[in-house]
């Protein structure tokens, strides 16, 4: 099929899941845009549609089953012709797919993404495609067509994971760890700032990991320290921050470089310290009670994000409240929790001792009560004083917004009014005069 076939195809993508999956669809769509096909956003316009999938938890699972199921309707009605299914689901349960969805034409594992185009084509003509290679070829540079807002984009910098967490599949499912370029992810930053994007947002499954692979040493802090240098940038935000990999030398980076926001995501999954020995994961409250209090030590105004798990296989009522007590010590500014959930082919799948569906999800609503009660006071304390906020959205009446303190898509932000138009992707001064539930109230200054 040739470039002149191609254009007169139109092919809209679903992407699910995290951030990285999120970046492996973009590169994806640009791959597709530049062989000549026509990218939409509305699965009614399409004649291909590609559902980008997650794998991660049971939850995931569903949705990205459900989603390609209703993507199949579309199809039964003749309105598409084609889909495709790529990402994490794809990798991870490969011919199953093809077996139980009939209406799905092709299977691309992540090792299989550069040659999507080809798939495309092929779905297109009525073959039915099913290719896994190696998951170590997932490119990890490249063009993409963002799907976020134009004033801010995911950049990942790093791919697959080593860690080997007891409950988790994604070093099954992405392979093993290995950092970008140095000069690669700087490029592509420069490239972004370019388009217009002033926010970069640093995802890998470990991004204090960064660099190991390639130089023997950790080198996130000297990536910042490049990154910082590009025009345009003026917010860099971390996610996925490994405790024990975080270092004085990174954490001093992040007090000195006014672009860096002091802001970090260290998913920190609990509390107590056997919980943790059994998720083979280092650390227990103390060790990251001692950790957080060095970096507000250094950066008094930084704020927390983390994640953490209820309900892992033998956790006690006793574990559970060295958990609550450890989150109500913390104050952690933005907190997420989901309940343990038993994925095959990870060690916990089968252990024993596994908590009841209702106790788990119990704990999840006590903690998200604590947290809600920390935020609370948080809100409180921010009326009166002024955050520089970057406009995100305008409903005719009010502006939504963020500050340092908030990551797109996952946390919550400002709503504000001003006297004055402003244009989304513009820094503006607000002055919070109340809060809504996790929400600040302002008005521009």
């Amino acid at each position: 099929m040739n470039w002149k076939m191609n254009s007169m195809f139109k092919v809209g993508m679903i992407s699910l899941g995290c951030p990285k999956n999120q970046v492996d669809g973009e590169a994806l769509l640009a791959k597709l845009s530049a062989a000549g096909f026509e990218i939409v956003n509305r699965i009614e316009d399409s004649d291909l549609m590609i559902v980008n999938t997650c794998g991660f938890i049971e939850a995931a699972k569903t949705e990205a089953i459900e989603t390609i199921l209703e993507v199949a309707e579309y199809k039964t009605a003749g309105l598409i012709s084609s889909i495709v299914v790529t990402g994490c689901l794809a990798e991870r349960y490969q011919d199953e797919i093809l077996k139980e969805m009939p209406e799905v034409d092709a299977v691309l594992g992540i090792g299989g993404n550069a040659d999507i185009v080809k798939v495309c084509e092929k779905a297109l003509v009525g073959v039915k495609t099913s290719f896994f290679p190696n998951k170590c070829n997932l490119p990890i540079n490249g063009e993409r067509i963002l799907s976020t807002p134009s004033h801010w984009a995911y950049l990942k910098i790093a791919e697959g994971c080593d860690n080997r967490c007891s409950y988790c599949a994604i070093p099954a499912i992405r392979g093993k760890f290995r950092s970008r370029r140095l000069e690669s992810v700087v490029e592509e930053a420069e490239t972004l700032a370019k388009r217009g994007v002033k926010e970069l947002i640093l995802v890998a499954q470990d991004t204090t990991k960064y660099g190991a692979d390639i130089y023997g040493e950790y080198k996130l802090d000297a990536l910042l320290k490049e990154l910082v240098k590009i025009d345009g940038i003026e917010w860099i935000r971390l996610f996925y921050c490994y405790p024990h990999r975080i270092t004085d030398s990174l954490i001093d980076t992040i007090a000195a470089e006014e672009k860096i926001c002091n802001y970090i995501d260290i998913p920190l999954q609990h509390g107590d310290k056997d919980v943790i020995k059994a998720m083979n994961r280092v650390g227990d409250a103390e060790d990251y009670l001692l950790l957080l209090n060095k970096m507000r030590a250094k950066i008094p105004d930084i704020a927390f994000r983390t994640t953490f798990m209820v309900g892992f296989p033998g956790e006690t009522d006793s574990q559970f409240e060295t958990l609550c007590n450890f989150v109500k010590t913390a104050k952690f500014d933005k907190m997420g929790c989901f309940t343990f959930s038993p994925e095959e082919d990870t060690p916990a799948y089968d252990m024993e001792n596994q908590v009841d569906e209702d106790i788990k999800r119990r704990r999840e609503e006590i903690l998200m009560d604590i947290q809600y009660g920390i935020t609370e006071e948080s809100n409180r304390s921010r009326i009166g004083k002024i955050y520089k906020t970057i406009i995100d959205g305008f409903d005719g009446e009010k502006y939504t917004g963020r500050s340092y303190l908030d990551s797109p898509e996952i946390d919550s932000g400002i709503i504000f009014t001003s006297d004055k138009p402003c244009n989304v992707g513009e820094f503006v001064n607000v002055k919070i005069t109340d809060y809504d539930g996790y929400d600040l109230i302002g008005e521009t200054v």
